[in-house]
């Protein structure tokens, strides 16, 4: 979809050519390690992806947001009248939760036109929501001249998901769609915020994404299970010392959990955040050391735990990622996102693609009747403007 097709439509479904809309995009996201860690306190590393979402957008002179997407025939109107609820599963909640952030703030808005469109797989696990909530962050920010720093539009885009969407997500998402930086990922400690861009020079390997095209919500999903699980072993361990979250534990103390947490389920649960944590961290290391090879035993490792201690994989995913690892070239493959379906990220000599992508095809879909995607992005920028039509 390009520009000039972008704005054909928006003038197709609003009408009136003498005001000009603005382009803004916002990418999706792939997180190479570092699962279930976020909402934990701990350290992921994702990076920002050259696909995402798009957003045309107008101000009308009217108190009505008009709301329209290409992805499907499904427009919606909602007059704007001090606030928004949200009433329904709907996709427009996203930009609404957003929307009701800035309120929140203060800010008065007027009437909007929206056209959406994303190459984001919905419910792929790379981030679809956290992409249509950062570019309406950014294009209100953008204009009604509000002058908010992107970190605190990145915790906006968070609180507008937990609270109005309903999505007990941590800050992940959002931060690496609006500090993505080309040729990069992200070293991110949730707790505290503190960031790094670390370069992802890959020369000879290729970054493959594989969808299982099993679709799954993450509202429905055991994801908040998960998350009160984790609370539980943040309970259970405070009687070993003062700790706010799992990853306050070192993976050298991970002996203490036989001890003090009780329940095999929980300790497993909190096992693989702890262990993960370690994982992200050498990951990084041995990234700047230029050391591919180990990066991909760490993410084999990654997937490993997600399926037997945190429990969150199932029989699509591990057909993607064990049967991958039998393929020549596969440096390491493992799910990304919150599990359950979704996608799988992998590193693969260049070479050696095209026999991964029909080989791995041909198993998945003998073994699960479902026919995979494939996606070689490349490695891109966080939102921002793209255009004044």
């Amino acid at each position: 979809m390009n520009r000039n097709q972008l704005a054909e439509k928006f003038f197709e479904k609003y009408g009136n050519r003498n005001e000009r809309p603005v382009l803004f995009f916002s990418p999706g996201r792939v997180n190479l390690i570092g699962e279930h860690t976020d909402y934990n306190g701990g350290y992921v590393f994702p990076c920002a992806l050259n696909f995402g979402t798009y957003l045309v957008i107008r101000k009308r002179p009217d108190r009505t947001m008009k709301f329209s997407t290409m992805n499907f025939n499904h427009d919606e109107s909602v007059e704007y009248s001090g606030s928004f609820t949200n009433t329904s599963k709907r996709w427009i909640n996203y930009p609404l939760g957003v929307m009701n952030e800035f309120i929140s703030k203060g800010i008065q808005l007027s009437g909007l036109d929206l056209l959406y469109y994303g190459d984001v797989p919905n419910g792929a696990g790379l981030s679809s929501s956290a992409s249509i909530e950062i570019v309406t962050a950014v294009a209100l920010n953008e204009i009604f001249r509000c002058g908010i720093e992107t970190l605190e539009l990145v915790k906006m885009s968070q609180r507008a998901e937990n609270r109005f969407v309903g999505m007990n997500c941590g800050i992940m998402d959002q931060f690496a769609v609006g500090f993505g930086k080309s040729d990069n990922a992200i070293f991110l400690n949730c707790d505290t915020l503190q960031y790094e861009h670390v370069p992802l020079i890959l020369r000879n390997h290729a970054l493959i994404i594989t969808n299982t095209n099993k679709r799954r919500g993450l509202t429905d999903s055991k994801y908040n299970e998960r998350r009160a699980e984790c609370d539980k072993a943040v309970e259970y361990l405070k009687k070993y010392k003062d700790i706010k979250t799992l990853s306050d534990i070192s993976y050298d103390e991970t002996g203490i959990l036989d001890k003090y947490v009780p329940d095999p389920v929980i300790r497993k649960r909190a096992l693989h955040v702890i262990s993960e944590n370690a994982r992200v961290l050498e990951a990084v290391q041995v990234l700047r050391d230029g050391d591919i090879i180990r990066f991909g035993e760490l993410m084999n490792q990654s997937h490993d735990s997600l399926m037997t201690n945190y429990e969150v994989t199932g029989t699509e995913l591990d057909t993607l990622v064990y049967e991958g690892r039998m393929f020549p070239g596969v440096i390491g493959t493992r799910m990304t996102g919150a599990g359950f379906g979704g996608c799988t990220v992998s590193i693969i000599e260049k070479e050696a693609v095209p026999s991964f992508k029909s080989g791995l095809a041909a198993e998945y879909s003998r073994r699960t009747r479902l026919v995979p995607d494939f996606y070689e992005p490349e490695i891109g920028n966080g939102a921002a403007k793209v255009a004044i039509f």
